[in-house]
């Protein structure tokens, strides 16, 4: 099979169940931001920081797939086999919060992104986290999304905050402190 198709050369694409669409529609925005974001876990994935992370990180990944197959289907279409997104997804990103947050010390000011190149990308990843979150709300304005994928882009961005700062630590990188103009 070929990897090309040439369908989409006049700037439309295919949703799954068939029906053509712009590139441009909130749709294909909302699911090819989640496709970017999989692209920073897998990217966070592959820190060395991360190891004993690496299979967490991998089932966010292949529930990241879920939620962009979700927003490729076509509105109504039934028959379109797929994978969803359940309230135990959402359990497991909090027990992994809980269990990060017991070993960090309490949040008491700002933080900014930085301090070492795998922190900044874990921070990459939840701002492309929180876009995605704005970009599902967004199509939710023009077409039924179930709730749970915003919950579950909520709830990992979450988790990717306290994951960078729990980096920091076992980085041994002090984290940058946002200390505003007076």
């Amino acid at each position: 099979m070929k990897i090309y198709t040439k369908t989409g050369d006049k700037g439309t694409t295919s949703l799954l169940g068939g029906k053509r669409v712009p590139k441009g529609h909130p749709k294909i925005d909302a699911y090819g931001t989640v496709d970017e974001l999989n692209a920073f876990i897998g990217l966070l994935r592959d820190q060395d920081v991360n190891k004993q992370r690496i299979d967490i990180l991998k089932e966010i990944q292949d529930r990241l797939f879920t939620i962009g197959a979700t927003l490729a289907t076509e509105v109504g279409k039934t028959n379109v086999k797929r994978p969803d997104i359940h309230e135990e997804d959402l359990v497991i990103l909090e027990r992994e919060i809980d269990n990060m947050e017991a070993n960090l010390p309490p949040l008491r000011h700002f933080i900014l992104p930085g301090g070492h190149q795998a922190v900044s990308f874990c921070h990459v990843a939840r701002t492309v986290c929180r876009r995605t979150e704005r970009a599902v709300i967004d199509l939710m304005e023009i077409e039924p999304v179930d709730e749970i994928l915003v919950k579950y882009l909520n709830r990992l961005s979450d988790y990717l905050f306290v994951l960078g700062r729990l980096m920091a630590i076992e980085l041994d990188v002090e984290e940058v402190i946002w200390n505003p103009r007076a």
